[in-house]
């Protein structure tokens, strides 16, 4: 079975709903078609997840776009947004594995250089710290599709490192049932595919 397109559409799907400011429009084919799914038949073909939580998952997202749109465009900024307030659960993989709690830090030269080396460009928002949550999905998508025989190693020593971790803490912090919904799908799905690849990943300290 080739899993990769699956790997694909997960970066692909999720990840620029870390990215794009709801009222930005640039997502706003996304938020439509998760709304307008029947959670249940999506959560059937939901790739790497149990049918059931799929399910369960995507309705709690789809709930949350049901509720007024201010609610989520402030979600969002609240989360994500830039800005001079510390976020409640930053978006950015060295912020939970720098010591100091620096952005840009250690972690982030290290996928830096690894995209380097192997003669990748950056994906997604080009304004983003590369090893932002959004991003990183963004780059799992296109390095399954582009760079199937790195996968493996992007996943093991770069994303699935931090990012259950940031999952965990977003599932708690948020306030919103899409953000939640988003969190715990993301999870479940990176973990899914961990699972099937048989990845054996080595985590680092985590200070916050």
């Amino acid at each position: 079975m080739d899993i990769y397109p699956s790997i694909a559409f997960i970066g692909s799907t999720l990840g620029p709903l870390f990215l794009v400011d709801p009222e930005q429009g640039a997502c706003s084919e996304l938020f439509s078609a998760f709304a307008n799914l029947d959670a249940k038949e999506a959560g059937e073909e939901w790739p790497f997840v149990d049918a059931e939580e799929a399910t369960r998952l995507i309705a709690q997202m789809q709930q949350g776009l049901q509720g007024d749109p201010d609610d989520l465009l402030w979600e969002f900024r609240r989360l994500f947004a830039i800005g001079p307030t510390l976020k409640p659960a930053p978006p950015w993989g060295s912020y939970y594995t720098d010591h100091e709690g620096a952005i840009c830090s250690e972690a982030t030269l290290e996928l830096r250089k690894w995209l380097r080396i192997n003669g990748i460009g950056k994906a997604g928002e080009k304004e983003k710290v590369e090893d932002h949550i959004g991003q990183m999905l963004v780059l799992m998508s296109w390095i399954a599709e582009n760079r199937p025989d790195l996968i493996q190693e992007y996943l093991s020593k770069h994303l699935l490192t931090w990012s259950q971790h940031f999952l965990k803490i977003l599932q708690v912090s948020t306030k919103h049932p899409f953000y939640e919904g988003l969190a715990s799908l993301t999870n479940a799905s990176l973990c899914g595919i961990r699972d099937e690849l048989n990845l054996q990943i080595v985590y680092p300290q985590f200070y916050r």
